[in-house]
Order: structure tokens, then C-alpha cells, then sequence
């Protein structure tokens, strides 16, 4: 079944929520330096989020897929791959 549009603002909020709670709680320190890295690039904080949150969710998949736990290390590593592709 493919997830409505609806769906995918929910689950959206969702990877929103967990990037603000990694925020509030500096954990892991690279997503506050991310969202200033990207902030310091004139990129709207809006959008800045939404990057880092796609960023969560793609570590989120692929551990789901592979079976595996949280990977910080590759998570980071998408991190500061950011903007990328996005702009």
C-alpha cells in the first residue's frame, strides 16, 4: 500500500519532532552544527530542517531495512553531506 499524502506529513512532523528533541538535547552535537552550518549558508531554517530530517529518516530506513540499530556514524556522515543535492 502506498501512504497517502497524508502519510507523509505525519511522518514528516514526526522525523521534525526527533531532530528538534536531538537539538534541545545536543545529542548528537552534529545536528545543532549542521543546522548552523547550513544556516551560516543562507539556507532558510525551514528548509535547513527538513534537510536534517530526511537525513534521520533515510538512517531510520535503513536500519529498518538492513535490521539494524541506529547508525550515528553514517547518520553524521549524511549530515555533512547536506545541502547537497537539495539546492
Amino acid at each position: 500500500m502506498k501512504p497517502s499524502g497524508n502519510d507523509n506529513r505525519v511522518m514528516q512532523g514526526v522525523f521534525l519532532k526527533a531532530v528538534q528533541d536531538q537539538l534541545k538535547k545536543n545529542d548528537p552535537p552534529e545536528t545543532a552544527q549542521t543546522l548552523q552550518r547550513l544556516l551560516s549558508e543562507d539556507i532558510p531554517e525551514r528548509d535547513a530542517l527538513n534537510m536534517i530530517a530526511l537525513c534521520l529518516a533515510s538512517e531510520v530506513t535503513a536500519g529498518i531495512k538492513s535490521d539494524e540499530p541506529f547508525n550515528t556514524t553514517r547518520f553524521i556522515l549524511k549530515l555533512n553531506e547536506l545541502p547537497g543535492e537539495f539546492l
